[in-house]
């Protein structure tokens, strides 16, 4: 029997796995984690709504086949010309590997980044940027260091808005339970871009602003960081901006595995793909979701965005199925089904399929996706165990 093995379980990996499975195509799915998480809602328990267990479920609760196997490992080292993965636990040999390894941050070179600058990129790094905001805002007091007040968010993109969005709700109930009054406390976005959410047209651009700025955060287009330092930003201006917590959702780069294994990658380090989402190197290695460059028709790249990998893992597991019956494959097309950003827990804005949206009806929408994936991944099972559960900690 063929070896199938597929590498990461997020929106890419576990879409592939639910599909195989589904088809009857025994596999083998390395991961890190025993759970999926799910990525692109992470800004909201990092910015205080919801449980944190909310945002995973168990691998077993989605693949539940004696031929469906899950192993927690991680990934260490791809050997493609000997057909090879080399993880943490030892050698996995494979007849045909799914890549979906996720990405990294891309910090642009920018001094300081990497070393003071708390990414929101797993669940992890969501956790830690939530103990690390309560944490300081508890030890204010101690010394009256205004810099604990100070969030500074890099990046205007979707995570950057939609995290500012969370954390404008939540800031002032922490602010309220550790006795410090709001109007010291500062939330600051800044993007060296001209403007915010570059995926959205304008008029939805100045909603978004108009919603964020209401609810007290200040935004700083066409302002680039060139320094961070543990407790201040350095902007290209010279000004420098005292803040104790600095997150940055300013860009993603490919798995570095994908480049050292060999593969012919682009300046991003994803791995060039053919239209079968096959690797141009290797007939029998697909990589998708963010470790993938896929040019679609508009001649650009692909983003490295949910949406973009479960469409891929879809399409993914069906030509692995045909590879395996040496069949022909099936040419991958993305059908890009729109963009919603949620501005805090009630209202957004948003593009599906040409439909604009904006306010509480862009917010009941971006709540319908997450039970459209939660369907998708899971069917009923899943979502009886999932929904129901939006509220705010109080």
């Amino acid at each position: 029997m063929a070896k199938v093995l597929i590498l990461g379980a997020g929106y890419g990996g576990v879409t592939t796995a639910v599909q195989l499975e589904k088809a009857g195509v025994p596999f083998t799915l390395i991961n890190k984690h025993e759970y999926h998480y799910f990525t692109t809602l992470l800004h909201e328990p990092a910015g205080g709504r919801n449980r944190f267990e909310e945002y995973y479920v168990p691998l077993r609760e989605l693949l539940r086949k004696p031929t469906s196997l899950t192993l927690k490992d991680t990934v260490l080292k791809l050997v493609p010309s000997q057909n090879k993965v080399v993880t943490d636990q030892g050698v996995y040999r494979y007849d045909v590997l799914v890549v979906a390894l996720g990405n990294a941050p891309e910090y642009f070179g920018i001094p300081g980044m990497k070393e003071y600058a708390l990414p929101l990129r797993s669940l992890e790094t969501a956790r830690t940027i939530h103990r690390h905001i309560e944490s300081t805002f508890a030890s204010y007091h101690t010394d009256l260091d205004e810099r604990k007040l100070c969030i500074v968010v890099g990046g205007a993109g979707l995570t950057g808005v939609e995290l500012c969005g969370e954390l404008a709700e939540w800031l002032p109930e922490l602010a309220a339970k550790y006795g410090i009054p709001y109007n010291k406390v500062q939330l600051i976005n800044l993007e060296a871009a001209p403007t915010i959410l570059p995926m959205l047209d304008e008029q939805l651009r100045e909603v978004a602003r108009d919603v964020l700025t209401g609810k007290g955060v200040t935004l700083r287009t066409g302002t680039p960081i060139v320094r961070v330092h543990e407790h201040s930003v350095e902007l290209q201006s010279g000004e420098v901006i005292g803040a104790a917590t600095v997150i940055w959702t300013g860009g993603v780069r490919a798995n570095p595995l994908i480049e050292q294994a060999g593969f012919s990658v682009d300046a991003r380090g994803r791995a060039l793909v053919r239209e079968t989402l096959q690797s141009v190197d290797h007939d029998n290695v697909f990589v998708i979701g963010d470790s993938a460059c896929y040019t679609d028709r508009d001649g650009k790249p692909l983003p490295p965005t949910g949406q973009v990998a479960s469409q891929m893992g879809d399409a993914v597991a069906v030509n692995v199925a045909r590879f395996l019956k040496r069949r022909p494959l099936e040419p991958f097309s993305f059908e890009n089904m729109g963009t919603l950003a949620s501005l805090g827990s009630d209202v957004g804005v948003g593009e599906v399929k040409g439909f604009k949206t904006a306010g509480v009806s862009a917010g009941l929408m971006k709540e319908a996706s997450k039970l459209k994936y939660l369907w998708k991944i899971g069917g009923w099972r899943l979502l009886s165990m999932k929904k129901g559960q939006v509220r705010r900690k109080g």
